[in-house]
């Protein structure tokens, strides 16, 4: 006895077509959000992830992953902006709770709460928000180093107080023992633009010939109504 199988799928022209303009728009949208947030601090730009069935699935077969590359690192006049030289997110605590950000554009209020720009309190590699323990006189008074530790200087009683280190962990959550935090400078995005400019320019030619097939199978249903409506 012998088994066959496999896979028998036919479908018109046309549907396939829009199908398949339909998935190149969609990625098309995902480089327009990454040459969106070039200039977007800590931003990561997106890389469309398309599976082996999306001609028949259409959009359903497209994903997206993050490249976690550092971006580029600019000197910024902040003490307070924080910028990570290798992979990891900052844990910060928002309504909404934990959430990972490479943005390390940081302030204190008149309690002590160190927070990010949206006033999310940055949290401390215990779980715990950090809280400074004394308010300093300037932001140049508070010293982070490479691995994340946070002093202040007390200048009234004449002392440098430890306070705490800034939680830096992968996309799992788990500890990035070696963040190789820079205090004064921010981290531009990664994306490169003439990269993105480049992947995009296979993407319009794949529509352009799906719009033109798409075009060429509308006439001939067309051409065959008006025969048929003649007959």
């Amino acid at each position: 006895m012998k088994l066959q199988g496999g896979i028998n799928y036919f479908e018109p022209g046309m549907r396939s077509t829009l199908r398949a303009m339909h998935l190149q728009m969609e990625i098309m949208g995902i480089h327009s959000e990454n040459l969106n947030g070039f200039d977007k601090v800590g931003y990561q730009r997106k890389d469309p992830v398309v599976s082996s069935f999306s001609e028949y699935v259409g959009v359903h077969g497209l994903s997206t992953s993050v490249d976690d590359q550092p971006g580029r690192i600019s000197k910024s006049q902040n003490p307070l902006d924080l910028a990570l030289s290798s992979k990891g997110y900052f844990q910060v605590l928002g309504r909404e709770g934990l959430r990972l950000t490479r943005d390390g554009r940081f302030h204190y209020d008149k309690d002590g709460n160190l927070l990010t720009l949206e006033n999310e309190k940055v949290m401390a590699n215990d779980g715990t928000p950090i809280i400074l323990p004394v308010i300093p006189d300037t932001p140049d008074d508070i010293v982070i180093d490479l691995a994340g530790n946070i002093k202040v200087v007390d200048r009234p009683n004449n002392k440098i107080i430890p306070v705490a280190a800034i939680s830096v962990v992968s996309t799992n959550g788990a500890a990035v023992l070696d963040p190789g935090i820079r205090q004064g400078y921010t981290e531009d995005s990664n994306v490169v633009l003439s990269q993105e400019a480049m992947m995009a320019y296979p993407i319009r030619k794949t529509f352009d010939a799906n719009r033109m097939m798409f075009q060429q199978c509308s006439n001939l249903v067309s051409t065959a109504v008006q025969r048929l409506s003649q007959m």
